[in-house]
């Protein structure tokens, strides 16, 4: 143990801490609850086994007792194998909720573990202290003895106290200090780490910042001392938490596609009167979206009756009831502090993959399934005598002009209010500013509904009427036609000719729809006219009121008390009587326009649905379930993102104007049903790129005012992060002022299981180097979007000598190369995503065994590639993090059991990283 420390600036191996640094029994709330009160290390010497042809492999359980006649395991070490004398890195931390004070006892138990796999051990030996003894110490430093059950010395183990490194300006007065507060011991905090959490400190505690806490609870941590190249020690915390997020997304968001398909159902029922057959299509089509909001409906009361914690346990991925949550989802933390005493947070999300576990994937994920359906739809449109067939961009452009229409309809609307109150507040200023919106919201409707598109669907519309019959048939055989039958029992409406859609020739003519639109753009007019005209008069009145002025005062008498506000009154009323009756007609014209072009869209998109419209829903409802469970991880990395980095400038000026780098890892395998899950997830993580971030100010600091709040629809959400004000306060103008933020994710997939080596071998890997390349090509998107407007300064400083062109090549290399399991393609992916200031999420299955191999490995690279961690204890700094970190007890927290769920003979297929150390796997359901 003397040897480790020499090279610490001449302190001994331990640093030492005196007792008024020491934090016990705590008495305040403002004391960081990321801190342990107590941590010390432990080294075990001169170990005696009765076997004498083999060394130990030891690790000591640490038990406490405060109160209560019987002992709690409190932790435990990583095993070190094969020595007499072992060092542990894991440090024992007793944080907060240990309620310990200087009478607790504590026993240390030394175990020899003959067989890791089968878990085969015996007590060695233990030995007893109390905390006081430690305090006490000049040094708080002790060396006890073991002794075996029968009382015979088995060898020796030293503990040490670590000493706190802090700003001696900031340390209380020893005679300041309480001696006991509620009946316990209190002496004060390490202040290095819990210096004032301001509202652009670097380091936002999980446990205390008010705004991570209104999301994020549940929090463990475990402590770790590794050593370092130069001789000092990185002191490590590693975090795992739960997010409220995995239920309260999921409500909002199965609340928003409820009311989406209400609306849809109520557009469908506004369309008026239909003859026979097209009636009996929509009454299809609505008795559809029914079942689906029955669906919705249940899901929601589901989600709102659900008193479980605030995860999804992967035993549950296939609950109904809760299929919209996303699985096993939390946020992973490391938190580092170097001999220098300055903080590195390092937050990555884990998700189970996102996908409709609970609809099965016997015919595949949803990538397959959107093909299969693009493919019947074009099938059904050429052999459906019911279905006008429209081209894609049709489609697309009618969805767009409905929500114009609504969002613009709406502004027009009121902008006529707001201009009727400034004629009767007979405000020039307002008149003005007011009637330049009013025109531009108007003459951007009329532009939206001037299209043929829409001229042909209220022409198609006007056909389906009941008392509409119409044959028509164009002579030449090259021309496109259409041919319109309506009677009680049959609809035959198709298309021939040179293009997929044509323009109906019927005696409803375009110029019709026309003179619509034409009607808003001439009461627009009107308007315009009339306001130059009062603003005119008014000036006109206001310069002889001045001249008149000037010639009183000039000839010496008063001016004339002749009841000008009565006048004023009077011009007022004049204006709001002038321009009542032509904002009334220009209400009623964008009322008539909006509502004929609205329900033309609808008729447009109830034909091309309504051919293919159950397989349409049941697809939707599976990429609404995948979705939102990709949304809830985004938004959980988001608000982790800004809360840590509301000090970057950097960060905050690439953030609005490129957007948010979302990065996603998965190991799933591409053979079986994780070929479809990944099929899923891939689409769920494509369709990110719909959604924006808008950060505003929360109304209050209770945690229910500052959870975010989503709107929007399919077509596009919103995720709206309220910020406590004096976090907002920091961020820049154009956030403050609502610039939309969005974001550019990113998904590589690299298989490391036994079913990736089948798939190598017998399969087929072509979708995860689609998925790969494609992803590839966005984030070089990115990085060239970011060198054209941006200085490499906004990026994080790294020690690593590859700069990050080289790294996208290496990846790019890497990616083209056709190499089984190649994680090299996951280590870049996740070192440039950081460079670039992005968010990291990794997805196994269930986010529990394999997903624990990576966090803990790509904790290990980071550590040592850029806090220099000595390389020597690399594997050793691993296997501590998989036997007794936070990913240990995540399989707790999931099946029960701390056990990995993997066997000996599929870790062999395993890439050597990925492999968790004897003892800590085994058969268990998962």
């Amino acid at each position: 143990m003397s040897e480790r420390g020499r090279g610490q600036r001449g302190q001994r191996p331990w640093s030492v801490c005196t007792s008024e640094m020491l934090g016990l029994a705590l008495a305040g709330n403002g004391l960081d609850p990321d801190e342990p009160v107590l941590e010390f290390s432990l080294a075990c010497s001169d170990l005696i086994t009765p076997s004498l042809d083999r060394k130990p492999n030891t690790f000591v359980a640490v038990s406490c007792n405060t109160s209560e006649p019987f002992w709690t395991k409190h932790a435990q070490t990583e095993i070190i194998e094969g020595t007499s004398n072992p060092i542990f890195l894991s440090s024992i931390a007793f944080f907060q909720d240990s309620h310990i004070n200087q009478q607790t006892q504590v026993k240390l138990s030394v175990y020899d573990v003959k067989d890791r796999s089968q878990g085969t051990m015996y007590l060695l030996g233990s030995a007893l202290f109390t905390v006081k003894e430690l305090l006490q110490d000049k040094d708080h430093k002790l060396h006890l003895t073991l002794r075996s059950a029968e009382n015979e010395r088995v060898g020796t183990i030293t503990l040490v106290a670590w000493q706190m490194e802090e700003r001696r300006d900031q340390r209380t007065p020893v005679s300041r200090l309480p001696d006991t507060i509620n009946g316990r011991t209190v002496l004060s905090v390490d202040e290095s780490l819990t210096e004032s959490l301001g509202v652009r400190a670097k380091y936002a505690s999980l446990c205390k910042d008010t705004f991570l806490r209104s999301a994020f609870g549940g929090t463990m941590s475990r402590m770790y001392r590794f050593p370092t190249t130069d001789g000092n020690n990185l002191r490590i915390l590693e975090q795992m938490a739960e997010s409220v997020l995995s239920l309260n997304v999921p409500r909002q968001f199965v609340k928003l596609l409820l009311e989406e398909d209400t609306a849809r159902v109520i557009e469908l029922e506004e369309l008026g009167e239909l003859s026979p057959c097209w009636e009996s299509l929509r009454r299809q089509i609505v008795t559809q979206y029914q079942t689906i909001i029955l669906t919705y409906q249940d899901t929601l009361n589901n989600l709102h009756n659900y008193k479980g914690p605030s995860f999804k346990a992967s035993s549950l991925k296939a609950e109904r009831k809760l299929e919209f949550m996303p699985t096993n989802l939390h946020v992973q933390r490391m938190r580092v502090q170097d001999v220098s005493g300055f903080d590195h947070t390092y937050d990555l999300v884990t998700i189970g993959a996102p996908a409709a576990h609970c609809q099965g994937f016997k015919s595949s994920g949803l990538r397959k399934l959107i093909q299969k359906f693009e493919e019947a739809k074009k099938i059904s449109a050429l052999s459906s005598s019911q279905s006008i067939v429209y081209i894609p961009q049709d489609i697309v452009r009618a969805k767009e002009i409905i929500a114009h229409i609504n969002t613009l309809k709406t502004q027009v609307s009121y902008y006529t209010e707001r201009l009727s109150r400034a004629a009767k507040e007979r405000s020039s200023n307002g008149l003005e500013r007011t009637l330049a919106i009013l025109a531009d919201k108007t003459r951007q409707l009329v532009t939206v509904c001037d299209c043929k598109l829409l001229a042909s669907a209220i022409q198609a519309l006007n056909a389906a009427r009941p008392e509409y019959i119409a044959s028509k048939v164009s002579p030449s055989a090259d021309a496109e036609q259409v041919v319109l039958r309506n009677d009680q029992d049959t609809l035959l409406a198709k298309w021939s000719g040179s293009n997929s859609r044509t323009s109906l020739h019927v005696d409803w003519h375009e110029e019709e729809w026309e003179k619509v639109w034409l009607n808003v753009d001439k009461s627009l007019e009107c308007i315009i006219q009339r306001v130059d005209k009062l603003l005119q008069k008014e000036r006109l009145h206001s310069d002889s009121s001045e001249d008149m002025a000037q010639n009183d005062q000039q000839g010496g008498s008063t001016p004339k008390k002749d009841g000008s506000p009565a006048g004023d009154e009077a011009s007022a009323g004049e204006w709001s009587e002038a321009l009542y009756p032509l904002l009334t007609t220009l209400t009623e014209c964008v009322a008539m326009m909006s509502d004929k072009a609205k329900k033309s869209m609808v008729f447009l998109l109830m034909q091309d649905s309504a051919p293919t419209i159950a397989l349409d829903l049941s697809l939707q409802y599976r990429r609404d379930v995948v979705f939102c469970q990709t949304l809830t991880a985004l938004i959980c990395g988001f608000i982790l993102k800004l809360r840590n980095c509301l000090r970057d400038d950097g960060f905050l000026r690439q953030l609005y104007t490129i957007g948010l780098l979302a990065q996603f890892e998965s190991l799933l395998s591409t053979y079986g049903e994780e070929l479809a899950m990944l099929e899923d997830m891939s689409v769920g993580i494509n369709d990110l790129r719909n959604v924006t971030f808008k950060v505003t100010q929360a109304s209050s600091s209770s945690a229910p005012d500052m959870l975010p709040v989503i709107t929007g629809n399919r077509d596009g959400f919103n995720v709206r992060i309220p910020l406590p004000g004096t976090l907002f306060d920091a961020l820049p103008r154009e956030i403050q002022n609502g610039m939309l933020l969005r974001v550019q994710p990113v998904l590589f997939n690299v298989g490391i299981n036994e079913q990736q080596t089948l798939a190598e071998k017998f399969g087929d890997t072509s979708l995860q180097e689609i998925i790969n390349l494609e992803s590839l090509a966005r984030l070089n998107s990115y990085y060239e979007q970011f060198k054209e407007v941006l200085p490499d300064d906004c990026l994080p400083r790294s020690r690593s000598q590859t700069c990050l062109p080289e790294l996208l090549r290496f990846l790019g290399q890497n990616v083209h190369a056709r190499k089984n399991k190649n994680v090299d393609i996951l280590w870049q992916a996740a070192e440039i995503c950081r460079r670039l200031n992005g968010v990291r999420f990794t997805s196994c299955k269930s986010a529990k065994d394999r997903t624990a191999m990576s966090v803990t490995l790509e904790q290990c690279l980071i550590l040592q590639h850029e806090h220099g961690m000595a390389p020597q204890v690399f594997t050793q700094a691993l296997d501590c993090m998989r036997s007794e970190g936070c990913r240990r007890e995540n399989t707790v927290k999931n099946v029960g059991g701390r056990k990995y769920a993997f066997n000996s003979l599929q870790l062999k297929a395993f890439p050597r990283h990925y492999r968790p150390p004897e003892g800590t796997y085994g058969k268990i359901e998962t």
